[in-house]
């Protein structure tokens, strides 16, 4: 039976640990670069190994350790970007470009030329796409200058902002640079290059090869690239680590997530401490701004939520801790949404069956990789059942009222303020009056008449909230039929009350 936030029994639960709640997390950015599930753990695994082979001191390991499960979390940063240059799903070609030689212009594989016909302009003319690809070629070096440029000076300063040490932010931010020069972002050369970032680069490309090609090709991988794109003493240690069998625990296609989960929080270096309430918070926001980086329409869309949130629980007079708890959820409330392409994210128009199924995952997501730790178990269930309704028509679960707690209702109505009140790719954000008119035709029937009050009457008080950030992308802000579709699920019309979905 599937437990409810209106069925969740409270169950004592120590504070967690670091380690705890970015392993956690990391499952979040595995879905931003298309990667097999867990892939920053078992990337810290093999890192870890590594870093034991070269005698690494303990603080050193200690780096490694953070530096790997955050390695990408600046990813969600160049999402868009990516989407806009291929004409497609940028999901897709992030996880399939880190298995080609992209330094190799010149050698071009069969297998680059399939990966650029599949995703480069779908749905368009060939001679579109032909075009297209040229263009793609003829300016690579830039694109990947840019591309990588922007996602490790974003995922630098997130590992800073969330408190780890300078060396830490410098593992992360030259993950991509190559012993010969040919990375980027400032294409550094054999020890100019941190050996923490070294070690990264060849963990990360272990396990990628691995998923896809298995552990015999992923060593074969780093040998014909040792001297270019790898150190060759690191090359040498895995080679050895191989041999011994010693490498792979855990990280084999067919052993799942939950051994290398497992293992990642055991092999924790340093003795971390049990987390501070505000550093909890503060890790919150900072995956918020993750989320919301993914797409320029989505800039502000966690903080707003949270700020709606938390007008509503005051209004209503939630206790302290109840309160915490609804802010967490909200800033975390869509973090399944970075498994959905920009393809589908900024899409002008409406979406058709397979991506609105998409589109709907993303709540459920967001509850599976929550409650992957004890610690957030109540946050996983609310934040995951944001866009349930009152009459049972909401998704992932089709809840009915019976089902959802206040803190659901509180949220769900949240979020619908939320989406109203920003840009999106097919029309501009609607004003205050006319997000309310849009809402009270799904009080009580789907939304909560409680909170959604609540919500209104404080509204002065938010009306002096600073302005939103205004989308940046190109293209109408628009739509031209009638009614336009949400990318997290809200239907809108200037004539017509939410459908159902």
């Amino acid at each position: 039976m599937q437990q409810t936030s209106a069925t969740w029994e409270p169950r004592e639960q120590p504070s967690p640990l670091l380690s705890e709640i970015l392993s956690t997390l990391s499952f979040a950015l595995d879905l931003t670069e298309g990667a097999v599930p867990g892939h920053a753990v078992r990337s810290c695994l093999l890192a870890l190994r590594i870093g034991a082979a070269l005698r690494m001191s303990g603080s050193e390991m200690n780096r490694l350790y953070y530096a790997a499960l955050l390695k990408d979390v600046g990813c969600s940063s160049n999402a868009a970007r990516m989407c806009q240059i291929v004409g497609g799903d940028d999901r897709a070609v992030k996880a399939a470009v880190k298995l080609e030689d992209w330094t190799r212009p010149h050698q071009v594989k069969l297998s680059v030329l399939k990966l650029m016909w599949t995703q480069v302009l779908p749905g368009h003319s060939a001679l579109q796409r032909i075009r297209r690809m040229v263009s793609i070629a003829l300016s690579q070096h830039q694109n990947n200058q840019a591309m990588i440029q922007l996602r490790c000076d974003r995922g630098a300063s997130i590992v800073r902002k969330i408190g780890l040490d300078p060396e830490t932010a410098s593992a992360v931010l030259h993950l991509d640079e190559h012993w010969d020069g040919s990375g980027y972002p400032d294409s550094l050369t054999g020890h100019q290059i941190p050996l923490l970032s070294r070690i990264l680069c060849v963990a990360q490309h272990l396990d990628a090869f691995c998923g896809q090609t298995g552990p015999l090709n992923a060593i074969k991988v780093m040998v014909e690239r040792s001297g270019r794109w790898f150190d060759p003493e690191i090359v040498k240690a895995v080679a050895a680590l191989d041999r011994a069998g010693a490498l792979w625990k855990h990280c084999l296609p067919s052993d799942g997530t939950e051994g290398a989960h497992d293992a990642v929080l055991q092999a924790e270096p340093g003795v971390g401490g049990r987390l501070a309430a505000g550093s909890i918070d503060q890790i919150c926001e900072t995956f918020a701004e993750v989320v919301d980086a993914k797409s320029p329409f989505t800039f502000r869309h966690s903080v707003g939520v949270k700020d709606a949130a938390m007008m509503i629980g005051k209004s209503l007079g939630l206790p302290a801790g109840r309160l915490q708890m609804v802010r967490r959820a909200a800033l975390l409330h869509d973090i399944g949404k970075l498994s959905v392409s920009n393809m589908i994210l900024d899409k002008p128009g409406h979406l058709d069956e397979d991506e609105f199924r998409v589109v709907r995952r993303h709540s459920a997501l967001t509850r599976e990789i929550l409650s992957r730790m004890p610690a957030l178990d109540e946050i996983a269930i609310v934040a995951g059942e944001h866009h349930e309704k009152l009459d049972g028509t909401g998704y992932p679960f089709g809840l009915k009222a019976g089902q959802l707690s206040l803190e659901s209702r509180l949220l769900a109505v949240a979020d619908v303020y939320g989406a109203l009140s920003e840009d999106r790719p097919y029309r501009p954000a609607l004003e205050p009056e006319e997000i309310f008119r849009i809402m009270k035709k799904d009080v009580p029937g789907k939304l909560d008449g409680e909170c959604f009050e609540a919500l209104r009457a404080v509204w002065p008080r938010a009306a002096r909230r600073p302005e939103p950030v205004r989308a940046g992308l190109s293209g109408s802000a628009s739509h031209p039929g009638n009614f336009a579709r949400e990318p997290d699920g809200v239907a809108t019309s200037r004539t017509a009350a939410m459908p159902p979905m």
